[in-house]
């Protein structure tokens, strides 16, 4: 237990750890929600051994989570007014959808099947009556979709002798709990992938569930849930000597990166929406109900206890932006360099000076398939290209394409919700840009409020902690004291006209157009599988 001097209450701060795609970072935050101090290590997403595949060794995130606090140590030191021993408590947030497969003595026996794998398992008879049940319910492409992209069947299928030798079978979250804890628990709010979970339970499913028995988990493989807010733990002694934590310090179990971004960002009602501008775009609002935004596809768990994030997500978001960059951005990266500037900083500029619509240029970004919408037929498209467009007009039409498509979704949440959202929130890489928040100002036609804090999936989740641990009595008074807006970015009329016709007449218009190329494309090429 921690048996440290008790802290005077202006003076104790909150650990994150934020174990996202690109980077973990260590997030050191006052309880007003005050970033103090940092320390980022900058990850290599993952490794592919075969096209489509997204791997990486679990013990590399471990070790990054050790590099990140020794920055955050660092840092410390270097400010003389922050005391390390006030640190109350600390907390795990990390990307979604990543596994973990350990063995009995707690060791990694393959590397972790990261998010963005793309590889397929292959299609398994289901069994009597769920066939009968499915086929009634016109839900078989979404079971033949759960049954294709899990990591668990697909490890079952090509790797036998490992699943055998599973004895524990863990998100990211769940397996960095452990190496802080030595204990197998992770939180209902870190639950988002293809696991027997029950979405809107929030707790495993029972036994009977069909999802057992197809994913071939038995419930001793999975880790204890709890809620967000409570105590996983404490810091052993040797997680304290690999990372510098004090022994003791109370683990609380907060949510998935997302989840702890929207709370992060203020969004507590369902009348506010989250935008997130991270390597997935996705659009969220927090609500006390079971709602399915696409018919379905269940509503994520919330980082607030019993609550749900009503979510529309673009797999591929800001993705895009590293994938113009790499095949198409060269020549500016050269110029970025030379002007010690980051690319996207010279790309901003030289995006302010093409008119809003990218001069006809509309991009849809469905560069990876979805279940139901869009299907699993779609694809990419970029249509309206004349003489006049250059790489500077594509950069711009992929923020607008992902703007409108999380429009969209913002029209699909608030009309399955039964609710009107007033206030917009936006986070994520991308909201650092003045031309993407401006941008997305102007096609949602709302005020773009931009959080005080770049960090917000590391600031939502110290806020879970601080719920967690008495500071705050609720989390509607923890988000009021630690979260507050930046800047807001007006929408202008004219060019709200704009967009508004190209997002209505054009953009609205073309995956219900092109969705029989897509499906053409698709039995010619065999391609997306």
């Amino acid at each position: 237990m921690d048996s440290r001097t008790p802290t005077p209450s202006q003076h104790r701060y909150l650990l994150s750890i934020d174990n996202g795609t690109q980077s973990v970072r260590a997030l050191l935050f006052d309880i007003q929600g005050n970033l103090l101090a940092k320390g980022q290590q900058v990850i290599t997403p993952y490794f592919s051994k075969n096209p489509g595949w997204a791997e990486q060794e679990p013990d590399y995130y471990w070790l990054a989570v050790k590099q990140a606090c020794t920055q955050l140590w660092q840092d410390i030191d270097a400010k003389p007014e922050i005391d390390k021993s006030h640190i109350v408590g600390m907390t795990v947030t990390t990307q979604r959808g990543t596994v973990v497969n350990l063995n009995k003595a707690g060791k990694a026996l393959r590397p972790a099947m990261v998010w963005l794998d793309q590889r397929h398992a292959a299609e398994e008879p289901v069994q009597w009556p769920w066939n009968w049940l499915f086929k009634i319910a016109r839900v078989e492409d979404i079971i033949q979709r759960f049954q294709e992209k899990s990591q668990a069947i697909w490890i079952r299928q090509n790797q036998p002798e490992i699943w055998a030798e599973t004895d524990k079978y863990l998100l990211l979250s769940g397996f960095l709990n452990y190496k802080f804890t030595d204990k197998y628990i992770d939180s209902v709010g870190s639950q988002v992938g293809y696991i027997p979970f029950d979405y809107k339970k929030l707790t495993w499913h029972k036994e009977s569930d069909w999802r057992w028995s197809m994913l071939g988990i038995k419930p001793k493989m999975l880790p204890e849930l709890i809620q967000p807010g409570e105590l996983i733990g404490h810091i052993t002694e040797q997680a304290a000597a690999y990372t510098g934590l004090p022994a003791g310090l109370p683990v609380i179990a907060s949510g998935a990166d997302k989840a702890c971004e929207i709370i992060g960002s203020g969004g507590n009602k369902p009348n506010i929406a989250c935008l997130s501008f991270g390597t997935t775009a996705t659009i969220n609002i927090t609500t006390a109900k079971y709602v399915e935004a696409t018919p379905h596809l269940p509503p994520f768990p919330s980082a607030i206890p019993h609550h749900y994030s009503s979510e529309v997500m673009i797999y591929r978001g800001f993705w895009l932006i590293s994938w113009f960059k790499k095949e198409f951005g060269l020549r500016e990266q050269h110029i970025a360099d030379a002007e010690g500037i980051a690319p996207e900083v010279l790309f901003d500029r030289l995006v302010a000076e093409i008119p809003p619509g990218s001069m006809g240029l509309m991009l849809q970004p469905y560069w990876t398939p979805g279940a139901r919408d869009p299907g699993p037929e779609a694809k990419g498209s970029i249509i309206g290209f004349g003489d006049v467009h250059t790489r500077t007009h594509i950069y711009r039409a992929i923020l607008e394409g992902l703007a409108y498509a999380l429009r969209e979704g913002k029209e699909r949440i608030s009309k399955r919700n039964k609710v009107t959202i007033d206030t917009l929130r936006v986070s994520g890489g991308g909201s650092q840009s003045d031309i993407a928040m401006q941008l997305t100002a102007n096609i949602f036609n709302m005020p773009a409020e931009q959080p005080h804090t770049y960090e917000t999936s590391g600031l939502g989740a110290a806020i879970v902690t601080a719920v967690g641990l008495g500071i705050y009595a609720n989390f509607d008074d923890a988000i009021a004291a630690m979260t507050r807006v930046n800047k807001i970015y007006q929408p202008q009329p004219d060019v709200v006209k704009i967009y508004e016709a190209l997002y209505s007449d054009v953009y609205l218009n073309m995956y219900k157009q092109l969705q029989p190329l897509y499906k053409s494309i698709r039995k010619i090429t065999g391609y997306p599988k």
